[in-house]
């Protein structure tokens, strides 16, 4: 059987890996991957067959897993978070008509909404929408369209890529998309370097998030109108305190 496993490798460090993840790696002679993904499960790999490329390389690195697991190698494509969510199982499914041969197994992994949530509390307790502000593959327009409508929905928000170098004002335009049907009060949180070395965390009002210095590195929480602060922590209920009364 020719293998490509599309494996999630969670947050950053190994014991925020799946078991399901560890055996894929495991059972794959050859892993590839952006390099900085690569470094993280290198304990895991050592001795096998890796191969790295740089960021903006994504359809190349797809294709380049395809082809060594076509050629017989059980291949493992390694990705940060869930390989289904902004990662790789996409693009490795579209390719994946070119190599009949190859059977893709995605094995999930544990995302940055998940985890960070974890740090913050419970802010993603009720319904929430995930939303990237990183506008190079999707227009800006349509990234403003959803947040406006996620904020007239009530939603609770995660916010990826906030910020770069190239885009300095996305948070401070989404803040503004949002903020035209949330409250300024509205509990917002953020969580940097997701675990791994450096993480911190902490919480501010909607109307502070546009002027918030976030980075690539960071993941945005927003409430919805029920989220609060309980000893410090986001909450954000689904009601069933009330079903207790």
């Amino acid at each position: 059987m020719r293998t490509l496993y599309v494996v999630g490798i969670g947050p950053g460090r190994l014991d925020g890996m799946t078991d399901e993840a560890r055996a894929a790696l495991e059972r794959a002679d050859a892993v590839v991957g952006y390099n900085a993904y690569l470094e993280l499960v290198m304990p895991l790999v050592a001795g096998k067959r890796c191969e790295s490329t740089p960021m903006m390389r994504e359809v190349e690195r797809c294709r380049r897993a395809l082809e060594i697991a076509d050629a017989g190698t059980t291949c493992a494509l390694v990705c940060s978070g869930d390989a289904g969510v902004y990662g790789m199982a996409a693009p490795v499914l579209e390719l994946a008509p070119d190599y009949p041969e190859v059977e893709v197994e995605v094995v999930a992994g544990v995302t940055a909404a998940q985890s960070g949530a974890a740090r913050l509390g419970a802010p993603l307790g009720h319904d929430f929408a995930v939303i990237s502000l990183s506008d190079l593959l999707t227009p800006w327009d349509v990234i403003e369209r959803r947040l406006v409508a996620c904020a007239w929905a009530d939603l609770c928000v995660c916010l990826y890529n906030p910020r770069s170098k190239k885009r300095r004002d996305h948070l401070a335009r989404a803040a503004e998309a949002l903020l035209s049907h949330k409250a300024p009060e509205t509990v917002c949180g953020w969580v940097r370097n997701i675990g791994r070395d450096g993480e911190e965390a902490g919480t501010l009002p909607l109307s502070e998030l546009g002027s918030f210095e976030a980075d690539m590195f960071t993941t945005i929480f927003v409430g919805n109108a029920a989220t609060r602060l309980e000893g410090g922590r986001m909450v954000t209920p689904r009601g069933y305190r009330e079903l207790d009364r």
